[in-house]
């Protein structure tokens, strides 16, 4: 069980303070500036986390194991970040820019995981899209 919820908790910690980092964010500062240095912090820290928790401490060795999802991921990343500086910036508010982008994200999944990982569309996924929708209503007047 604890397999299971651990990471859910991680995800969730660490995006309550992303979104509290991302509002924070100088809006004198260029958000390109700004995720330049955030990029440099967590490349020293996962260079850092590579070396304590690695095996084998090869780390070209691991490198040449990527493929180009870890270079897509870079890019995406990006996307994620500036979007989220830009919607702060752009006066979105905390309580609804998250919960708008992830109730989007959530019917993208299901409808992407059914088309290109042939994952099966539930009747309560369904009702759970439609719930969402009436969600995004509701918080959008």
């Amino acid at each position: 069980m604890w397999n299971l919820l651990y990471p859910i908790l991680i995800i969730v910690l660490s995006n309550t303070f992303y979104n509290i980092c991302a509002k924070s964010t100088p809006r004198e500062i260029n958000g390109f500036a700004a995720l330049f240095l955030t990029y440099g912090v967590a490349a020293l820290v996962s260079l850092c986390a590579f070396f304590i928790t690695a095996k084998q401490k090869n780390l070209p060795a691991e490198l040449a194991k990527a493929n180009w999802s870890s270079f897509a991921l870079g890019l995406v990343i990006i996307g994620l970040e500036i979007g989220y500086i830009l919607a702060y910036r752009n006066g979105w508010q905390m309580n609804t820019v998250s919960v708008t982008a992830n109730i989007s994200l959530a019917v993208i999944l299901v409808i992407v995981a059914a088309v290109f990982y042939k994952e099966q569309i539930t009747i309560r996924q369904l009702c759970g899209i439609a719930a969402c929708a009436g969600g995004l209503l509701l918080i959008s007047l």
